[in-house]
């Protein structure tokens, strides 16, 4: 091996190696993951290239110098092997960098190229003394949520950006398959679909130009969306399956590990299906292609977080995927709640929503497997979801999907198509008037439809086991904070 060293030290010595930068027209740019998937040549067939990225960790030995270098493509990084000359204060932890050289088969078990550097320019200096993540250490999820501008850096959160991204093209994948269309909702909008009054209003800043008698900027008052599904229903007028994808809104105080402030949502709303049945298959297709997509494409990234952020999370994981869904009604979880040897802090009552200790129970009964709790009492629900007209215990067609760890993952129903049933709970709720367009779609070529959402931060928790929202989101929002 120490020969194989000094060979290679007598290429680089016959280099100019300080940070002057050389002609490198010739060279080849790749990032890392495309070198580390590059074969080495040999002798006068190695081809010069160029890798871009920030230093992981610098180890400086009597006869050579070793560099791992990472640009957030790969969670492995790239080996770069210098002439020690090359050290100095500049070459440290976090530092970018800019190195050109030959790939060349590496000595070492852990990898199978590495690059031999030639030459090393230093763009970006960084004081690893008062950088807050230190080059051998493993920081906690807590520690690094402290410093939202630099925890991209670390291997656990560049692991989640690239699942997350994964995650995100699979989605698009799964609908795109489907034959369902792709609808960019508003994030602005007038309508308050859920009806809980937890809403982010929207005014400019300056009210120049805005006089009258009507003082808002929409001349009615208007809300950052907290669903597009409003929206997609609108659009089931004119295609059987659409579904959207974006950022929506909860203006609630809330500390909790469960909830945000802003958050990304996967919904979805199909026409002709009078079946809550097919409402429940997509929500299962949905989880299962995603998450056998993200495991094909990300297998070292979902791995570190089973190993080092939730041990046995992946055995969990595979028990819900080989596993059909189970199907609850409201009813029959309430009874399963009372009889539960558990203590809860809420009482279960027919009539009462579940809180998330009795969602997290549902789950453990059901054996680990995700569940579909269907049928909830009319008075829990709001108004557009469809009446089952089922006497005393008067129910709608509604489903929750509570997954492990984490409770409600899903929820949808079928819409109310029927307009005098529409219309008699809308003027019962003193809402007619607001939602006139939603009565007019039930008048003009209407079709019995239904639809869900997916909290798209919460399926991310539940398939790598994470148990705080804040730590799967790039820039977490929630009441007392937006740092940036």
């Amino acid at each position: 091996m120490m020969l194989a060293f000094r060979g290679l030290l007598r290429t680089l010595r016959g280099c100019h190696l300080p940070n002057s930068r050389r002609h490198m027209s010739a060279a080849l740019k790749l990032n890392v993951r495309q070198a580390l998937a590059t074969e080495a040549g040999s002798g006068e067939r190695q081809q010069e290239v160029i890798v871009q990225g920030w230093i992981r960790s610098v180890r400086a030995q009597k006869e050579v110098l070793f560099l791992h270098i990472n640009d957030g493509t790969s969670l492995q990084s790239l080996q770069i092997v210098a002439d020690p000359t090359l050290e100095n204060r500049d070459l440290s932890f976090g530092s970018s960098v800019e190195v050109r050289g030959k790939l060349v088969k590496s000595l070492h078990k852990k990898q199978s190229i590495e690059l031999a550097a030639e030459d090393i320019r230093i763009i970006g200096p960084c004081d690893s003394l008062a950088f807050p993540f230190k080059q051998k250490e493993r920081h906690s999820l807590d520690y690094i949520r402290q410093f939202p501008h630099f925890r991209c850096r670390t291997n656990t959160f560049s692991s989640l950006l690239r699942i997350r991204s994964e995650a995100t093209a699979a989605i698009q994948s799964f609908f795109k398959n489907n034959d369902f269309v792709h609808i960019h909702t508003p994030i602005i909008t007038s309508n308050d679909c859920e009806g809980a009054g937890e809403l982010f209003q929207v005014e400019p800043t300056s009210k120049v130009g805005i006089s009258g008698e009507n003082p808002h900027f929409f001349n009615v008052p208007a809300f950052l969306t907290v669903s597009g599904q409003l929206h997609l229903e609108v659009m089931t007028g004119a295609f059987t399956k659409v579904f959207t994808f974006g950022p929506t809104f909860r203006a609630e105080n809330s500390q909790s590990r469960r909830h945000l402030a802003e958050f990304y949502m996967v919904e979805a709303e199909m026409s002709f299906t009078e079946s809550l049945q097919d409402i429940l298959q997509v929500m299962e297709d949905l989880f299962k292609a995603t998450t056998a997509a993200i495991l094909s494409k990300c297998p070292e990234d979902v791995e570190l977080f089973h190993k080092y952020v939730s041990p046995g999370q992946k055995d969990r994981l595979e028990h819900m995927l080989k596993n059909k869904f189970v199907i609850i009604s409201y009813t029959e979880s309430i009874e399963v709640l009372k009889k539960a040897d558990d203590v809860f802090t809420f009482k279960p009552e027919w009539g009462c929503d579940l809180q998330t200790e009795h969602e997290r129970h549902l789950v453990k009964h059901c054996g680990g497997v995700p569940v579909f709790v269907v049928n909830y009492p009319f008075d829990l629900k709001p108004f557009y979801m469809r009446d089952n007209e089922d006497g005393p215990q008067h129910t709608v067609a509604a489903v929750d999907l509570l997954v492990p760890g984490i409770g409600e993952l899903c929820g949808g129903s079928l819409r109310e198509d029927r307009l005098e049933m529409l219309h008699t709970r809308l003027d019962r709720l003193g809402l007619e008037d607001a939602y006139q367009w939603y009565l007019e779609l039930r008048q003009f070529g209407s079709v019995p439809h239904g639809g869900f959402g997916m909290g798209f931060e919460r399926y991310l928790q539940c398939i790598l086991g994470v148990g705080n929202i804040k730590d799967v989101i790039p820039f977490p929002r929630f009441s007392h904070s937006c740092p940036l």
